[in-house]
């Protein structure tokens, strides 16, 4: 038996060492049937895989997301994911084509690696290698290129180049940014030149912008000013923004307008008054003023933030809840230098939360601007600043739409004169457009003493009206509520390029965000 077992042993290790029981992988199965070469049989996984750890070892400077690439094959036991599926059919070729292209959404190709990734190609399709250990580095090579393009283009094309909070100021909406898991299920798509052709921005604005773009690069004099506008309204409209829904109202910061839009249509348009540009030098003066704490150096940042959310409410006939900085820079001065100031404007005073009843003796000088202890209310009626209506919406920065008792601003072509708020042109009709109801619209018309449209409710109408003005009762006018359709989105947007009617529109960038958003992408040209 012992003599059986001695001849046996090692016969099953010459048997077990022996190629005869190798399973070639498909890499090598799929190369060998397409080429026609036999050499690809003798593929060996082993072998391989440490070829393919040195390549993605020495590559890392050069891939994109190389954390998440190592990941992902660790996971994947270093398998040719793509090369496998997608070299024969000729889809890595649709890869490279589009990268080529890049340059119509305004990146160069070689941010992508278009050149390496090209040239590798053509190795591979030369078929050229002696045996399969010359193939092994540019198969392994071609595998992490194609994967790096791939994960790159799909970020920049789909989601964009930059993500906006990192690099303007005030903006608050959140957009969708590809993560690891995504760039991970990315390298298993099912159909690689399906997938680069579903992310492709479709939008009308967006193509009419490429166009622009390729006509004004064409141009035997280029128009940098131009160019540069149409790059960073391009980048605008590849960011994915959730939660707008299907109706929502824009107003357009630079535009000076509010549009209502409803499944594609529209359905209001008006004038609108944003806040105006905040001081030049502002980073630097803001630096004095954080060593200071001097009001005098602070300096003003009355900027319309950029923000995406949802009407809740109209509050009319409102109260003016002035903001701590419009009581230092403002209230403070005028409440000095004339001691009527407030009670003529309806300005109503509190100091530790208590109504102070004659604020007119206030003796202003013996307070410091920078630990006013006072807070100030502006009451309902038709000098406040509010006018008669005020559009409620949730956000972090006390911002909300209104009516205003100015209207001359709106004659004006630039409009960014607000303290940060949004003046509307025509606030009746959009009160009209936010409510549930025509009998809410009627109520609402009754609060601010005009006849409800529904003549059966005239009697009462008129009742209010006396009640107003019964002198023996003072009346005292007061805010009232109303709720507004549900979801309904308020996006306030910056966009300084677009088309209408068939032609570009391109306006002013009034707060210099083309600017910065330009700065931050002009390495990607």
């Amino acid at each position: 038996m012992k003599r059986i077992l001695t001849v046996v042993f090692p016969f099953v290790l010459l048997i077990s060492s022996c190629t005869w029981f190798k399973t070639t992988p498909e890499v090598g199965i799929i190369l060998a049937d397409h080429f026609k070469n036999k050499i690809y049989k003798n593929f060996d996984t082993a072998a391989y895989n440490q070829v393919f750890r040195k390549t993605l070892d020495s590559l890392k400077p050069k891939l994109s997301n190389p954390n998440t690439l190592g990941k992902f094959y660790e996971s994947e036991d270093m398998n040719t994911t793509l090369v496998t599926r997608f070299f024969v059919d000729g889809q890595l070729d649709t890869l490279a084509a589009y990268v080529g292209n890049s340059k119509l959404h305004g990146y160069k190709p070689s941010l992508f690696g278009y050149t390496r990734l090209t040239d590798l190609l053509e190795e591979l399709r030369g078929n050229q290698f002696k045996n399969i250990e010359e193939a092994y580095p540019v198969i392994a090579e071609l595998e992490l290129f194609s994967a790096s393009a791939l994960l790159k283009y799909d970020t920049f094309v789909g989601f964009g180049s930059i993500n906006p909070r990192k690099v303007l100021n005030r903006y608050y909406v959140t957009t969708t940014r590809p993560d690891s898991v995504y760039l991970s299920g990315l390298l298993k798509v099912e159909n690689l030149e399906k997938h680069l052709q579903q992310i492709q921005p479709r939008s009308a604005n967006y193509l009419a912008l490429q166009r622009s773009l390729g006509d004004l690069e064409k141009s035997s004099n280029p128009n940098s000013e131009l160019i540069k506008t149409t790059l960073v309204n391009m980048e605008r409209l590849r960011w994915k923004i959730p939660g707008i829904g299907n109706e929502y109202v824009e107003v357009n910061i630079p535009d000076y307008s509010l549009t209502w839009y409803k499944d594609n249509d529209t359905l209001s348009y008006m004038k609108v008054c944003v806040g105006s540009r905040r001081e030049l030098a502002y980073e630097e003066k803001i630096k004095a003023y954080n060593r200071t704490g001097k009001l005098d150096d602070k300096p003003k940042n009355h900027q319309t933030p950029i923000l995406l959310s949802k009407f809740n409410s109209i509050q009319v006939n409102p109260i003016w809840n002035i903001p701590v900085s419009i009581a230092q820079n403002e209230i403070y001065y005028n409440a000095a230098r004339d001691p009527y100031y407030l009670s003529n404007n309806n300005m109503r005073v509190y100091y530790k939360g208590k109504l102070v009843a004659d604020p007119d003796t206030i003796q202003w000088s013996k307070y410091s601007r920078e630990r006013l202890p006072f807070q100030f209310k502006q009451g309902s009626g038709s000098g406040n600043a509010l006018g008669k209506f005020k559009f409620i919406f949730e956000n972090g920065s006390s911002i909300y739409l209104h009516d205003t008792n100015n209207k001359s601003a709106f004659n004006r072509s630039v409009r960014a004169v607000s303290h940060g708020c949004v003046r509307v042109e025509k606030p009746l009709e959009f009160a009209e457009n936010l409510l549930k109801s025509k009998a809410e619209y009627d109520q609402l018309r009754m609060e601010v003493n005009l006849p409800p449209l529904d003549t059966t409710k005239m009697k009462v109408y008129q009742k209010i009206l006396q009640k107003k003005a019964d002198t023996v009762n003072a009346f005292q006018l007061k805010p009232k509520w109303f709720g507004t359709r549900k979801g309904i989105s308020i996006f306030l947007n910056y966009r300084t390029a677009w088309v209408q009617n068939g032609k570009m529109v391109y306006r002013n960038d009034v707060y210099g965000l083309d600017d910065a958003l330009y700065n931050a992408m002009k390495k990607y040209r």
